[in-house]
């Protein structure tokens, strides 16, 4: 079993900005607080010759919106590893009000690059062993 499989939560706090026009999060917010809180369990969990080793770039979001956050509202951020290719990391998050009712759902397809070159790496086995759970499908699913 990966390192980080289980959930990694993070709180976030909704600020004056995040609300657009209807008096809700704007959905945009939503995909930042997925990177938040997936940027946070990698610096978490992984070295910090890993860190300098490896910058992670999204290349698919998938986001199902559930319910709107209100500026009031308290959120937990939840993520969790899934399944990798070669050269993709599949994460999950979850948004959450604090009293449990989802407000979105999120699959995200990460890429390893290196920092200098911004080429596609492939990762030692320690990364993997973190940040994934096992083979992906030749469909791009876990």
């Amino acid at each position: 079993m990966s390192l980080s499989a289980e959930p990694f939560e993070l709180a976030i706090r909704i600020q004056p900005g995040d609300i657009d026009e209807l008096g809700h999060v704007n959905n945009v917010v939503y995909l930042r607080w997925v990177q938040d809180v997936a940027v946070a369990h990698w610096r978490q969990l992984a070295t910090a010759a890993q860190q300098t080793a490896i910058v992670w770039v999204v290349v698919r979001h998938e986001i199902d919106y559930r319910h709107a956050a209100r500026p009031d509202d308290a959120v937990v951020a939840r993520t969790w590893v899934g399944a990798a290719s070669r050269s993709t990391f599949e994460r999950h998050t979850e948004l959450c009000r604090a009293d449990g009712k989802l407000l979105a759902r999120a699959r995200t397809l990460w890429c390893p690059l290196d920092p200098s070159t911004h080429r596609p790496v492939e990762v030692d086995d320690d990364v993997r062993a973190r940040f994934s759970v096992g083979p992906m499908n030749p469909t791009g699913t876990g």
